[in-house]
């Protein structure tokens, strides 16, 4: 979880701009419901120096990267950096293809703790997944000789497969061409809609959410605690999308273990965007110690369109840690509708035909967007200064994860990360809701007396 530039102001990057992130990060509490990572995307060198070492541009950063990482590490925050496998990055500065070991060592030393690796000007280095692959595990290898622990992210826009080996070498991989701020709207630039497809072959940018989103759909299960599907960058605040549009896409990455990066410019942090952005239940759907993406279990295409003429429903659901079940209805149509999932449908990955155990429990039904930040509140936060946020944060009896994490918040069942309650779900039965346009209802399902009951299979045995 973090931050990252790119998105909301591409080249426009400077010391000061990682810095007055950091202070907004640390004053709106977003960096204490998570995110802690400040990634610093593309357009931040000079070139090379004699010795063949990248150089920073000390014109946007007079102090140096290490300066910069040091400030960072000061306010509990990690450090991000870019680079691409290529011979120059996207923004056509200089690349690190053939320059690995110089330029992890240079990572390393200016205290770096994640690095995104890009897929630009690739001197035709791509084609078969091998050929990918070995590509990017040599940045690997070189990260893992500086005894730096740098968190590694591919971007290679699932080109050659990524899905299928990204996991042998880096901490998330994207799998598909560049999000832009939409919700559906088809773009030629995103061509691919079907990853399937072996025909997909560009993987572009200006994918939409549910583009992505579909793309995902048949290797959701890939992502693994260590290693994720990541989806790019959140598009919350950045004012293409509507409110219910954009908590569709921040539930959808939450629960699909995509990587948790903002992508809008914190300094014009609105109220609204904040009280997406740090709604604690659905971070704890993405935190989960469990770590299973949800998979898709329906998807319906006869339904209205809307005015780019994409029209669908879906039901996704996945298991989450202490027997616990989340469950999201996605109304992707031109219209508000009704849409319902049955304990069967729920529990379909853990039995067939309504052979899982679950679906003989009974459920309570917690609506993770019951609770969310009241904007008034959240309006008073981004105004005031550190010390009366922090006392305001404090009066809202707000999740801080600073303080306890994740992990030891869902052992104790803090109720602020369970949402509210709002109904049952009987033995065998079947759970309705109107979904609006374009937006998703979100839900945590708690066995009432069973704890969730799953089969044992053998792999989970050993």
């Amino acid at each position: 979880m973090g931050w990252n530039n790119w998105n909301s102001l591409g080249c426009d990057v400077s010391e000061s701009l990682l810095l007055d992130t950091s202070k907004k990060l640390v004053g709106s509490g977003l960096r204490d419901v998570g995110y802690n990572y400040v990634v610093l995307d593309d357009c931040w060198s000079a070139g090379r120096d004699e010795e063949g070492f990248l150089k920073e541009d000390l014109e946007k950063f007079p102090s140096g990267m290490s300066d910069v990482a040091d400030e960072l590490h000061k306010q509990g925050l990690l450090f991000g950096m870019y680079s691409s496998a290529g011979e120059m990055t996207c923004a056509r500065y200089a690349g690190s293809l053939d320059w690995e070991e110089n330029d992890a060592k240079s990572f390393a030393n200016w205290g770096v703790d994640y690095l995104k690796y890009d897929n630009c000007y690739h001197l035709g280095r791509f084609g078969t997944p091998k050929i990918s692959f070995d590509r990017y595990k040599v940045m690997w290898d070189a990260l893992n000789a500086t005894g730096r622990p740098m968190l590694y992210s591919l971007c290679n826009w699932g080109e050659d497969y990524t899905h299928t080996w990204g996991m042998s070498i880096a901490n998330s991989w994207r799998m598909s061409g560049d999000i832009y701020d939409s919700f559906s709207r088809p773009d030629d630039l995103c061509s691919c809609v079907d990853a399937s497809n072996p025909h997909c072959v560009a993987p572009g940018s200006h994918c939409s959410v549910l583009n992505i989103v579909n793309k995902v759909a048949p290797y959701a299960d890939r992502g693994q605690p260590g290693g994720w599907n990541d989806l790019d960058m959140l598009e919350v605040g950045n004012g293409g999308m509507t409110d219910e549009e954009y908590k569709a896409h921040f539930s959808l990455w939450a629960a699909l273990k995509s990587p948790l990066l903002m992508g809008n410019d914190l300094r014009d942090l609105s109220a609204t965007s904040l009280t997406i952005l740090n709604n604690p239940a659905v971070i704890a759907i993405s935190q989960d110690p469990e770590g299973r993406s949800v998979a898709r279990v329906r998807r319906e295409l006869n339904v209205a369109k809307d005015k780019y003429g994409v029209g669908e429903i879906q039901v996704w659901s996945g298991s989450l840690s202490g027997g616990d079940q989340v469950l999201l209805l996605l109304n992707a149509a031109g219209e508000d509708t009704r849409i319902s999932a049955s304990l069967e449908e729920i529990f379909l990955h853990d039995g067939p035909e309504g052979s899982a155990p679950q679906v003989k429990e009974e459920w309570e039904v917690y609506d993770l967007w019951g609770n969310r930040m009241d904007e008034a509140l959240a309006q008073k936060i981004l105004d005031a200064d550190e010390k009366e946020a922090e006392k305001l944060w404090k009066q809202a009896n707000w999740y801080n994860a600073t303080e306890v994490n994740y992990k030891e918040g869902l052992k104790k069942r803090d109720e602020r990360l369970m949402g509210k309650k709002i109904g049952k779900i009987a033995p065998g039965g079947t759970w309705t809701a109107d979904v609006k346009r374009h937006s998703v209802e979100i839900y945590r399902l708690k066995s009432i007396g069973h704890g969730g009951k799953r089969k044992v299979h053998a792999k989970e045995e050993l």
